[in-house]
């Protein structure tokens, strides 16, 4: 990636599944009041950091969770949705028959998945989802693609933002998949570097 690029990484907000704790992959469900608030406060701040948002090529996951995100994003920061690109590299991480289910009830399909598995990695062992080397390489393509773009706003997902910040701060799969997925912040990359920005940095303000 250009080192004088600035790719600002955002979550959708909180879903449906999300308060259900089901495991959503490709499916979706819609955003709850909470979600719609934390999109709303991450856009807000987001506005003040970027100026002028037209600067700006916004990406997005084409997920519903991630395009409803994308639209609040839009509206907030002043930015034509129409203009707003989907990708399907930003997709969260595909979890085959296991979406739409909790830990509880896949367990009971799969038992004993949790003995001797690690809990941050367990996702990737879905009989019929995604390899975490799958969803590296898509990642990796991704920012490859958009390398030369000096100001770059993607909207994707929990596991998938862990891994494409891994990626870009190069590091180990164990490393990656323990990274932070609030919903109510965002990140920064940049020169190599990844920050975290929240409401509590009031010097933007």
């Amino acid at each position: 990636m250009d080192l004088s690029q600035i790719l600002y990484l955002l979550r959708h907000g909180e879903t449906v599944f999300n308060t259900r704790g089901r495991y959503q992959g490709e499916l979706d469900s819609p955003l709850t009041e909470s979600g719609i608030a934390q999109v709303k406060q991450n856009a807000k701040l987001l506005k003040v950091i970027i100026g002028d948002s037209n600067d700006w090529r916004i990406i997005s996951s084409p997920l519903g969770r991630a395009l409803q995100s994308s639209k609040i994003i839009c509206e907030t920061i002043g930015y034509d949705y129409n203009k707003i690109e989907k990708d399907n590299r930003l997709s969260e991480v595909a979890v085959g028959s296991w979406a739409g289910l909790t830990s509880e009830e896949i367990e009971l399909s799969w038992p004993n998945l949790f003995n001797n598995r690690d809990l941050y990695g367990w996702y990737f062992n879905s009989p019929d989802g995604e390899s975490y080397e799958t969803v590296v390489k898509r990642l990796t393509d991704w920012l490859e693609s958009v390398k030369n773009e000096p100001k770059v706003i993607a909207v994707s997902h929990g596991l998938t933002g862990r891994i494409l910040r891994g990626i870009y701060s190069d590091m180990e799969k164990e490393d990656a998949l323990k990274l932070e997925v609030s919903q109510d912040v965002f990140f920064e990359l940049s020169n190599k570097e990844v920050r975290k920005i929240g409401s509590e940095f009031d010097d933007f303000y």
